[in-house]
């Protein structure tokens, strides 16, 4: 079992950034493929990023592609969701979450994960 935590979440204007965080508690962490999710009032979880256990891969949702940026840490078991040029669409409350499973693709999907955070809120005002 391993249990992510996250952190770094807050009210950011528009135009503005946030860095989020997640830790996890197990070693095992760096074997793990990990993404972001997030989900705003009335609607479904979905997709924001992903990076393969070595961070030499990542996969952003079009809708933060190039304002966004995953990466992680193997040696201090964390991850990080640095976000910039914020917009009110992107406030909800997002997830770190960890696919145990190795694959050829990131998983996009919230089936493919197998851990998850309890979420922290992002909230950004226009």
């Amino acid at each position: 079992q391993v249990h992510l935590v996250e952190s770094g979440g807050g009210l950011v204007q528009a135009g503005g950034s946030l860095r989020l965080s997640c830790a996890a508690s197990r070693r095992a962490f760096s074997t793990y493929a990990m993404g972001w999710f997030r989900q705003a009032p009335g609607k479904e979880r979905e997709f924001v990023a992903a990076i393969s256990w070595s961070g030499g891969s990542t996969y952003y949702a079009d809708s933060v592609k190039g304002r966004f940026t995953i990466s992680r840490d193997n040696a201090k078991n964390t991850m990080a969701l640095q976000m910039n040029s914020l917009k009110a669409e992107d406030t909800a409350v997002y997830y770190c979450a960890g696919d145990r499973t190795p694959r050829t693709r990131l998983a996009v999907r919230q089936e493919g994960y197998d851990y998850w955070g309890q979420g922290t809120q992002v909230t950004v005002s226009s």
